[in-house]
């Protein structure tokens, strides 16, 4: 339980000091105990921790590491907490360990999927080495946090102080870097009006066509290459914006908060798009195989229905013939918003990009009928005992084929 309130921790204590350098997580199951791996603990970008914690830096040691005191604010936590580079050969990667067990917010299996905020500050002396750390342990809650710096995917990271403007994109671990593209490479009128998430898409598969790539790695690759091709334009629009200047603090926040908008669109946006997209190329007609963003009942709209809202709306087609799927890049607490979507279908499908949930937050979400697609790359990152009932976006596309003979009959 919090002792402090959020908005409080972000405005007095962290993001308004100038020395402040923060980190923004999700926190995967490989990071709690969800999975219950032995070396359990936040993953950090190595070049970032070796930014903040030089000492460990040590190439020819083995698991070089470095005592700190860590401050979990969120929930009134201390530890005496390590950052250690595992360097063997199998193993290549920086984390931060001795958190005290389940206890502790950051490894409690529960927190999977949770928003995480590492803040750090340099020392005047080594032994006041210290960070302090917000778990969100609610939508509200991580809301707030990405209402002040944007969105913060799975799998990615978002780094802000010093010389990354809390504006700009940040940093992110294994980006699809030809994605990326330079001003001259852009499409006419991108500089003049940035281009709507449609227009993105499109030039996406001109970028990444993978015609013989399975739906699951279509869909991770192509959301990848979006990304990078997303913060390409903005840095290309935004950055000269920001190197120029303001002469009002209005102009700044107006700046600012248009910056944010955009993100917040974009990544509720895109994961639905490419999905629509995926399931066209697999010979799905919209319309006829599914509805996007058709009405299931007054005021619901699930994500897409099969095979299609009319047939949804027909009191006379057989409801176990019926589909739904609903698309969230993050499932934690969220996935309860998708109970009430469509009435007649008690199974319903929920894709994300989450890198994993608890046995806890499955066993809820079976219970209330709500099961997970998950691309098959992010299959290994659930605990073992929930992979078996995790399905594929391949899969569920199968389920679509079989039933549509039957749909059209």
């Amino acid at each position: 339980m919090a002792v402090v309130d959020l908005t409080d921790w972000i405005r007095d204590n962290h993001f308004a000091r100038d020395d402040a350098v923060w980190c923004l997580k999700r926190l995967s199951a490989n990071d709690t105990l969800a999975t219950g791996a032995h070396q359990a603990g936040p993953y950090l970008p190595k070049g970032f921790l070796f930014e903040i914690f030089p000492e460990i830096e040590r190439p020819h040691d083995s698991n070089p590491d470095i005592e700190f005191d860590l401050y979990l604010d969120s929930h009134a936590d201390h530890r005496r907490a390590r950052g250690v580079w595992y360097n063997s050969r199998s193993r290549d990667e920086t984390r931060i360990t001795r958190l005290g067990g389940a206890s502790s917010a950051l490894l409690d299996p529960d927190s999977t999927g949770a928003l995480a905020v590492f803040v750090f500050r340099p020392p005047q002396q080594e032994a006041e080495r210290e960070c302090h750390v917000w778990v969100c342990d609610s939508a509200p809650e991580e809301d707030l946090v990405e209402d002040a710096v944007g969105p913060v995917e799975p799998g990615r990271f978002r780094f802000a102080g010093r010389d990354t403007p809390p504006l700009l994109p940040g940093i992110a671990d294994e980006l699809d870097r030809g994605c990326f593209l330079s001003p001259e490479e852009m499409p006419p009128g991108w500089l003049d009006e940035f281009p709507e998430m449609d227009a993105l898409i499109a030039e996406v598969l001109k970028l990444r066509p993978l015609p013989g790539l399975d739906p699951d790695e279509r869909l991770i690759r192509r959301r990848d290459c979006e990304y990078e091709l997303f913060r390409s334009v903005e840095e290309a629009t935004a950055l000269p914006v920001v190197r120029q200047g303001f002469t009002t603090m209005e102009q700044f926040l107006s700046f600012a908060q248009s910056i944010l908008q955009r993100r917040r669109v974009r990544s509720g946006r895109s994961l639905e798009l490419h999905a629509r997209q995926i399931l066209e190329e697999e010979q799905l007609r919209a319309g006829q195989d599914f509805t996007h963003g058709g009405e299931s009942e007054m005021g619901k709209r699930p994500d897409f229905l099969f095979p299609s809202e009319q047939c949804y709306r027909d009191p006379d087609y057989p409801a176990h013939h019926l589909r739904m799927l609903a698309v969230k890049t993050t499932c934690r607490d969220r996935w309860r918003q998708v109970i009430q979507e469509a009435d007649r279908i008690p199974r319903k499908h929920l894709l994300t990009l989450q890198e994993g949930v608890s046995d806890n937050q499955f066993r809820q979400m079976q219970e209330a009928g709500i099961h997970l697609v998950v691309p098959a790359g992010l299959v290994t990152q659930y605990p073992r005992a929930v992979r078996p009932d995790l399905i594929t976006l391949e899969s569920f596309i199968g389920d679509l084929r079989v039933l549509r003979p039957s749909a059209s009959a």
